[in-house]
C-alpha cells in the first residue's frame, strides 16, 4: 500500500497541495488529472520527496517518512522504493540506451557492470528496444527516448512507478508506442501513479482517476464512471473544456 496522508505545499503565498490525503492499491494504475496549476506533478514529486512537501506524511509498504522531521537517509530509502519517468526523458546524452539504463544500477544499487547490463538489456527488451542498445538519445525518436526512460525506471525494481506526463512531449503519432508499453507494464501488476493531460490515454491504461482542483481531491472514480453521465458538474466542465481544446465541442456526457 502507497499513501499519502494530509500533504502540504505552497510555493510562496501559493498553496499548491491543501491538505491532501490518498491512498493508492497494489497494483493499480492510478491517473492523476486535472487543470493546469491544480498540483498535479507537485503530489508525484512530493511522493518521492523531489519536493519536499511543508506537511504531511508518506507511506510506502513498511516505511513512513513525515515531512516535518524527515532524515536524509529516510528520504533516500523512500527514492529506493519509487522511480520517476519525466516528461522531457532526461537521458544522458552522452550515453548509449544501455549506459543510460545500467547507470542507476551501478551508482545508486551498486551493481558491478556485468549485472547492470545484464538487467539492462532485460528492460530494454521489455519495451520493445532490444535492438536499440548502442544509440544515444539523438539517435532515438521521442517513443523510443520515452521508452528508454521507462525502462530506465523499471531497472530499479520500484514498489511504485510515477510517470509524469509521459506522452505530453511526443509527437502524436508516437504517443500509440509509449502507451502500449505502459499498458503492457499495467498488465504485469505493476503499480503505477500517472500524471496526464491525455484523456483518451488516461481513459485506456488507469483504472481508477482522480481529479485534483485547486490542490485538493474533488472526485476519485474508475474510468467508466469517470468519463460516464454521472460525474459531479465540475468534472463534467473540466472535461468538456478539454474535448472543445481539441476541436470536439460536441462532446457530451
Amino acid at each position: 500500500m502507497i499513501s499519502v496522508e494530509n500533504i502540504e505545499k505552497s510555493f510562496g503565498e501559493r498553496r499548491i497541495l491543501d491538505g491532501l490525503s490518498l491512498d493508492f492499491a497494489e497494483g493499480e494504475v492510478t491517473a492523476i488529472v486535472g487543470s493546469s496549476g491544480a498540483g498535479k506533478s507537485t503530489l508525484l514529486r512530493c511522493i518521492d520527496f523531489l519536493e519536499r512537501p511543508d506537511a504531511g506524511r508518506v507511506t510506502i509498504g513498511d516505511l513512513t517518512v513525515d515531512a516535518a522531521s524527515a532524515s536524509r537517509q529516510e528520504i533516500l530509502q523512500l527514492r529506493r522504493r519509487t522511480a520517476m519517468v519525466f516528461q522531457h526523458f532526461a537521458l544522458f546524452s552522452r550515453k548509449t540506451a544501455l549506459q543510460n539504463v545500467a547507470e542507476g544500477l551501478r551508482v545508486v544499487r551498486g551493481r558491478d557492470r556485468v549485472e547492470a547490463d545484464r538487467e539492462a538489456r532485460e528492460q530494454l527488451d521489455r519495451v520493445g528496444l532490444s535492438e536499440h542498445l548502442d544509440k544515444y538519445p539523438a539517435q532515438l525518436s521521442g517513443g523510443q527516448q520515452q521508452r528508454v526512460g521507462i525502462a530506465r525506471a523499471l531497472a530499479m525494481r520500484p514498489e511504485v512507478l510515477l510517470l509524469d506526463e509521459p506522452t505530453s512531449a511526443l509527437d502524436p503519432e508516437l504517443v500509440g508506442e509509449v502507451l502500449a508499453t505502459i499498458r503492457g507494464i499495467a498488465e504485469a501488476g505493476q503499480t503505477m501513479v500517472i500524471v496526464s493531460h491525455e484523456m483518451d490515454f488516461v481513459r485506456q491504461v488507469s483504472n481508477r482517476v482522480v481529479f485534483l482542483d485547486q490542490g485538493r481531491v474533488l472526485d476519485d472514480a474508475s474510468p467508466e464512471v469517470f468519463f460516464g453521465p454521472d460525474v459531479q458538474s465540475r468534472t463534467r466542465a473540466f472535461l468538456r473544456e478539454y474535448h472543445a481544446a481539441r476541436g470536439r465541442p460536441e462532446y457530451q456526457i
